[in-house]
């Protein structure tokens, strides 16, 4: 079997594509994380619950753009296929 040209440049691509999406799983014990201490300090601290709460929403969302990132990648190499002549 030889793989070479167009076909091997998509197969490389498929196999990036899903190590781009794998980045999805540092945000999500991230924010997993996140969310667990946040709901312990308001159970610690209930009267400071709006600040520890947008402090905890903004810190999720600082670590959701690495998942995103993530995928665009991903999108971008199995459907725009930059790479591909």
């Amino acid at each position: 079997m030889n793989i070479s040209g167009d076909d091997l440049i998509k197969a490389c691509s498929a196999i990036g594509a899903g190590l781009a999406v794998i980045a999805g799983i540092g945000p999500g014990i991230g924010q997993g994380i996140a969310a667990g201490h946040g709901a312990s300090a308001v159970g610690r601290n209930p009267g400071a619950q709006g600040q520890i709460m947008s402090t905890m929403l903004l810190g999720q969302a600082v670590a959701e753009t690495t998942g995103l990132y993530g995928l665009v990648i991903a999108l971008l190499l199995l459907f725009v296929q930059p790479l591909v002549g």
